[in-house]
């Protein structure tokens, strides 16, 4: 694919509001918006709503949502194919007329002639693919309500939108030979986009990405504590890599440096365990009034956390603290939550609590410093044979949370001792 042409490069992200997209979808998006950016290009919304029966209240608002969440800004006004019926149905006299497509069964209908063969050079892996007519299979153009078809509209569309660059999943590829005649068909073979299909997302079981595997709207990711930088950074390493060691990078960064030459032909695989690493990198990237605006955001409705926010005395230390051992935004609460365990102490624990709170008295004093607690319960641990993870425990209330040097500092002493006298 020649990514210097001399035209301007105008994509398009076309999605269908019969549901909200999930990451998979939205990842198309975000390669045709980084190309066209790149590329000094157009980055073109256009909402194929010509299924009318199959189309989700709310699915157009939260595809909106998704984009202007992430930034992927698109250039000029969205664009309806529901307002563009009228031009569909010219395109469609004029192939009855010229005798390429005939009515059936109340619908419209186009075959493809046998002997013909249909190829092109895909923008992905610079791969070469044909099909042969007789392969193809017979296709509507327009149903029976009077509405098009993806095939028919989305050609009309992006030849008098002037799109050239087609980049959509890999599960298109089989529907392509249909375009391709539709452009012959219509008289527009010498203006045909050219074809980049990417390849489709799997699972960690190498099956197609599914909702079990995590194939969940960005806006779902949002609310479990996921950034959009990590989002955006999750998202462009599904299938795209620009060589080297490199893994972190942000969007103004992709808008400069995104290439369809870097798309490897390989099938992705998700993996939630990564994305989770990138949102923790991007999390202890941000500065602390950064950080505090998006757990402020992020727990809007949540008393207790504004009350932790709100503490000019240890907030400070609570942040960096807590930054160093989050993964996600949902991480923030129950590190720094001052109420206890939602479990009670077993008997064991009862009695190892009372073992640490007479150690300790014998062995801090009042002289309690982060140095000598810590070296105090290791001596515990080592003597004892208790688990750290038990020893903080019986310490906090909690099975997990803040290392104790930071927590000696913020809520001192006396919180140890009433929780190891906790019974």
């Amino acid at each position: 694919m020649n990514n210097d042409k001399p035209h301007t490069i105008r994509v398009r992200f076309a999605p269908s509001p019969t549901g909200i997209p999930h990451i998979g979808n939205t990842r198309t998006a975000l390669f045709n918006y980084l190309f066209a950016r790149a590329s000094g290009g157009k980055f073109i919304l256009r909402i194929e709503d010509t299924d009318q029966k199959r189309i989700v209240k709310g699915a157009e608002e939260a595809i909106l949502e998704i984009l202007e969440w992430l930034g992927i800004k698109p250039d000029g006004s969205v664009v309806h194919q529901s307002d563009r019926l009228k031009i569909y149905n010219e395109h469609v006299k004029e192939l009855i007329d010229g005798k390429k497509a005939y009515e059936k069964e109340g619908a419209v209908w186009v075959k493809v002639p046998h002997e013909r063969r249909f190829g092109w050079t895909d923008g992905v892996g610079n791969k070469k693919i044909s099909f042969l007519g007789k392969d193809v299979d017979e296709f509507v153009i327009l149903k029976s309500d009077g509405f098009p078809t993806y095939h028919l509209a989305n050609v009309v569309d992006d030849h008098l939108m002037g799109i050239t660059h087609v980049i959509r999943g890999e599960e298109w590829i089989s529907s392509t030979p249909k375009h391709i005649y539709l452009y012959e068909a219509l008289g527009w073979k010498d203006n045909m986009p050219e074809f980049a299909h990417l390849p489709v997302i799997l699972g960690p079981d190498h099956t197609k990405l599914s909702k079990r595997h995590g194939a969940k709207s960005v806006l779902d990711y949002r609310s479990e504590g996921f950034l959009k930088e990590a989002l955006i950074n999750f998202m462009v390493l599904l299938g795209w890599n620009p060589g080297g060691e490199k893994e972190q990078f942000s969007l103004s960064e992709l808008e400069k440096i995104f290439s369809l030459k870097q798309i490897n032909t390989a099938n992705p695989v998700f993996d939630i365990k990564k994305l989770a690493w990138i949102n923790g990198v991007w999390i202890r990237e941000l500065g602390e009034n950064d950080f505090e605006k998006r757990l402020r955001e992020f727990y809007s409705r949540d008393n207790e956390v504004s009350d932790v926010l709100d503490n000019k005395t240890t907030k400070g230390v609570l942040l960096a603290a807590a930054k160093s051992r989050m993964k996600t935004l949902a991480d923030f609460k129950p590190l720094v939550s001052e109420k206890e365990s939602k479990r009670e102490y077993t008997i064991k624990e009862i009695k190892i609590a009372g073992q640490l709170l007479e150690h300790l008295k014998n062995e801090l004093g009042d002289n309690w410093t982060e140095e000598r607690l810590i070296n105090s319960l290791r001596k515990f641990n080592k003597e004892k044979d208790v688990p750290f993870k038990t020893i903080y425990f019986v310490l906090t209330g909690k099975d997990q949370g803040l290392p104790l040097g930071e927590l000696l500092k913020i809520r001192h002493k006396d919180f140890f001792i009433n929780n190891l006298k906790s019974e």
